[in-house]
């Protein structure tokens, strides 16, 4: 069966063509329709184009990046994590083919897969179904998911460690269930965090930022971010990746505690006079 895909979100969903005017996930607040409407493709007929293509470059001592191009939908990178004897995909992207599977699989295949926000849901469920894994969402951003599957976990509480030092935090923000990823043997055991963009790092490489809508520029309230700032600074980690390729690779762990108070200053007026 060939489910289709926004093109604008890159999200895949269950039904065939005809069944779903508009897109769930960008017909909301947090992302937008195309000026152009609503236009929708399948996995089937991009692999058929010929014009994509997925690249596996790494990154550092057991993480690799993989990247569509041309780019589709939002844009984002997924991560591909070695820990020991357990390989994790930290978010997803819409574009899988055999050779993405065949390169993967030299790598030693992935064990499971873990999500950051529905943004990133993209062909999750394709990419399972390739590699026997498990996906792992928060239950608080259930609604959110166009493909369901019996790979689905969906996670409760503020935390769960998929394997011994690697663990997922439930920090909110830009979706309810927004989770980060702490992987604590990452950079040489200094610790790594891989964010989507629950928190995004931004132009200036030593700064981060949060948004409710990054599309829409709608900020998250200031005791939101606050209450973030306060989850993150219990972990462990020296460098942060977000979802488009923008890494601070020293300090970042004070880069977000920085950047948070920042963003309140900036909300409740204190930080500037204009």
């Amino acid at each position: 069966m060939d489910r289709f895909i926004c093109k604008t979100c890159g999200v895949q969903y269950e039904n065939s063509f005809g069944k779903q005017k508009e897109c769930i996930i960008c017909g909301e607040e947090r992302q937008f329709i195309s000026s152009n409407g609503q236009n929708w493709t399948t996995l089937e007929s991009m692999i058929k184009e010929g014009k994509y293509k997925n690249t596996i470059n790494i990154e550092d001592e057991g993480l690799y990046s993989i990247n569509t191009s041309p780019s589709f939908g939002i844009g984002q990178t997924a991560y591909y994590i070695q820990d020991k004897d357990f390989n994790l995909l930290w978010d997803c992207i819409s574009y899988i083919d055999e050779q993405t599977i065949k390169e993967i699989k030299d790598l030693g295949g992935i064990d499971a897969i873990a999500l950051s926000h529905p943004h990133y849901y993209s062909s999750q469920v394709e990419w399972a179904e390739a590699f026997n894994a498990p996906i792992y969402i928060h239950e608080d951003d259930k609604e959110w998911v166009m493909r369901p599957s019996e790979r689905i976990v969906f996670w409760s509480g503020e935390s769960l460690e998929l394997k011994e030092g690697i663990i997922l935090h439930r920090i909110g923000g830009h979706f309810k269930g927004g989770t980060v990823l702490e992987w604590k043997n990452g950079d040489n055991q200094s610790g790594v965090l891989m964010t989507g963009d629950i928190i995004r790092v931004v132009a200036d490489r030593s700064w981060v930022s949060f948004m409710y809508s990054y599309p829409n520029f709608i900020p998250l309230p200031a005791a939101t971010v606050e209450r973030i700032s306060i989850r993150i600074k219990e972990l462990k980690f020296a460098r942060l990746y977000d979802a488009f390729h923008r890494v601070i690779k020293e300090e970042a762990k004070q880069s977000v505690q920085k950047s948070a108070t920042r963003y309140m200053e900036a909300l409740k007026g204190t930080l500037f006079n204009t």
